[in-house]
């Protein structure tokens, strides 16, 4: 069953509206992260309350197995109420716009620098948060499989690139999304499961994205990671 097939904005998105002031949607969302690694700001939610994540966390050869976004600074009581205040704003009737005020005109955008989808609606916003910032290019990787399987590739954003993650280290990649990520275990020598796939140059680059964009760009159809 396909959930979604297009994305059509509700009619009050066309009105003309008092512009949200960028204090009143950082209240609204919890604000934006901003991770050293990435041209752009991102967006994250608790590890410890991803669907599929927080089950692979306790599985031996799994990528979210010693999830970074579950200790060190995240562990900090302060760190973990911030992260809540955000999972708790999604249901925030003001989320889409708020959202769509802070990302403004930010050239790159990641979701999830931790924790991931929490439902298909929680996608659909997003999608329409995409569709109203179209000069910015968005990242979403995700692990749960069941929502991409109620959505039309057609119907995502242009300006969105969602990359389906491998559970497992040294694991293929998923066959029914066109956009994906894998995992490569230290030391391994093994070749690419992809052949257009590319292989994350962060570690050569002080560990930053530098001046690579792959995981935004919809003609990568696999990026590859090297085991944390």
């Amino acid at each position: 069953m396909v959930l979604f097939r297009s994305i059509n904005l509700p009619k009050h998105h066309n009105r003309k509206k008092n512009i949200m002031l960028i204090k009143e949607a950082k209240k609204i969302t919890g604000g934006l992260s901003k991770p050293s690694k990435m041209p752009g700001p991102a967006y994250n939610l608790p590890a410890y309350k991803c669907i599929t994540g927080a089950k692979l966390a306790k599985v031996p050869g799994s990528v979210c197995a010693g999830c970074y976004a579950l200790k060190g600074r995240y562990r900090f009581s302060n760190v973990r109420d911030a992260l809540d205040r955000r999972l708790e704003s999604l249901s925030h009737p003001e989320w889409v716009e708020a959202m769509v005020t802070l990302i403004g005109k930010q050239p790159y955008f990641r979701w999830h620098d931790s924790g991931d989808l929490q439902s298909a609606w929680h996608l659909k916003q997003i999608f329409e948060v995409c569709v109203r910032t179209p000069g910015t290019r968005h990242w979403l990787p995700t692990r749960e499989v069941k929502f991409l399987k109620l959505v039309d590739p057609e119907a995502v954003p242009g300006n969105l690139t969602i990359r389906i993650s491998s559970h497992m280290i040294d694991q293929p990649p998923v066959k029914f999304w066109p956009w994906t990520s894998t995992v490569r275990a230290h030391g391994s020598n093994r070749t690419s499961h992809v052949q257009d796939s590319q292989t994350c140059p962060a570690p050569q680059n002080g560990n930053k994205c530098g001046p690579c964009r792959a995981c935004w760009n919809r003609k990568t159809s696999n990026v590859e990671y090297y085991e944390h």
